[in-house]
């Protein structure tokens, strides 16, 4: 099986599977290059509320396939590869999650950190290995990772380049949720479906505040004046009914 990005849509969540079992679903130059189109297109996607990522088989992703990397296209630098799919992920207008098993390293890890939430299976492991490598971890995944987890993890995982197991990355903020074996994709159904019943107009303000944007307070407040998602939300309370959203993230 070609080394591929598999997608698919049911009942308001895109899983998009990373599907390189040869290599333990490392990412090949073309998956990276194929990651921010497909973005793109789940994001237009009026039926899209949430994302899952996550990887074929029993491991998320094992970083790059350094062989596809060292035969980049024309004018290509192999790093910023990862670092394009890495920020066209932390952008998605909707809520992403990673729902990892077995090794998430180097760029794996890149990836689950862009990610808003990273739910894991007991017995996963989390690494970031440029220091194995001699390369300079971008800037911009530095600071996401630093934002994640704090300076001294942060600084833990890229001096060292060791791998830390499920646990630890609970207790460090690396992870949000760590689920007993068989127990991942039941959780990751359970809250996806929390999610796509929740405002897209409060998750996509939200989002960005939390990521730091602060020039569109007005823009949200005027979206919320006009969607009408505050008199659904109130009235299927005081109703003690399912609120009905209508305001979408794309538009």
């Amino acid at each position: 099986m070609e080394p591929q990005l598999e997608h698919t849509v049911a009942d308001g969540v895109a899983t998009v599977v990373i599907s390189n079992p040869a290599k333990r679903n490392a990412m090949t130059a073309a998956m990276w290059r194929a990651l921010p189109p497909l973005l793109d297109e789940l994001a237009a996607d009026r039926e899209v509320r949430a994302l899952v990522l996550t990887g074929a088989g029993p491991t998320f992703c094992a970083g790059a396939d350094i062989s596809s990397l060292r035969a980049p296209g024309p004018g290509e630098d192999p790093r910023s590869l990862a670092v394009g799919a890495e920020e066209a992920l932390a952008a998605f207008p909707k809520p992403t999650l990673a729902a990892v098993r077995g090794h998430c390293v180097g760029g794996g890890c890149q990836l689950a950190t862009a990610c808003d939430l990273r739910f894991a299976e007991e017995g996963a492991s989390f690494g970031i290995t440029p220091a194995r490598l001699g390369i300079v971890y971008a800037s911009s995944s530095t600071r996401r990772l630093t934002a994640l987890v704090g300076p001294a993890t942060a600084k833990y995982l890229l001096f060292s380049a060791e791998l830390i197991d499920s646990a630890r990355a609970l207790r460090t903020g690396l992870v949000d949720e760590v689920l007993p074996v068989g127990e991942l994709d039941k959780r990751v159904a359970e809250f996806t479906r929390v999610l796509t019943a929740r405002s897209q107009l409060t998750q996509a303000a939200a989002k960005e505040f939390a990521n730091g944007r602060t020039d569109r307070d007005a823009y949200w407040t005027e979206q919320a004046r006009g969607s009408g998602d505050t008199e659904e939300g109130v009235a299927a309370f005081l109703e003690r009914r399912v609120p009905r959203f209508g305001w979408t993230a794309s538009g």
